[in-house]
């Protein structure tokens, strides 16, 4: 889709249905590309939990996590 500056400001309900549709958004300016627009879905993939470097780090700890919680708080919570 095409949209001119006028269009962004009047017509931004269009624009907004555009990058639902999963389409590209170019911002004209006096006839000539100034910028494109990219449907958010496009940019990042969602990242599962499962794929995130942190998920089972430290899967063989033995303290809860409350006592984990508290040991990283450590005296300031207890001065409260």
């Amino acid at each position: 889709m095409n949209a001119s500056v006028v269009d962004l400001r009047y017509k931004m309900n269009d624009v907004l249905k555009a990058l639902d549709r999963n389409e590209e958004v170019t911002i004209l300016y006096r006839g000539k590309e100034k910028g494109k627009i990219v449907p958010n879905n496009r940019m990042q993939k969602p990242l599962k939990v499962e794929d995130h470097p942190f998920f089972g780090s430290v899967q063989d700890y033995s303290q809860t996590v409350e006592e984990v919680i508290d040991e990283l708080r450590g005296a300031r919570i207890h001065d409260i």
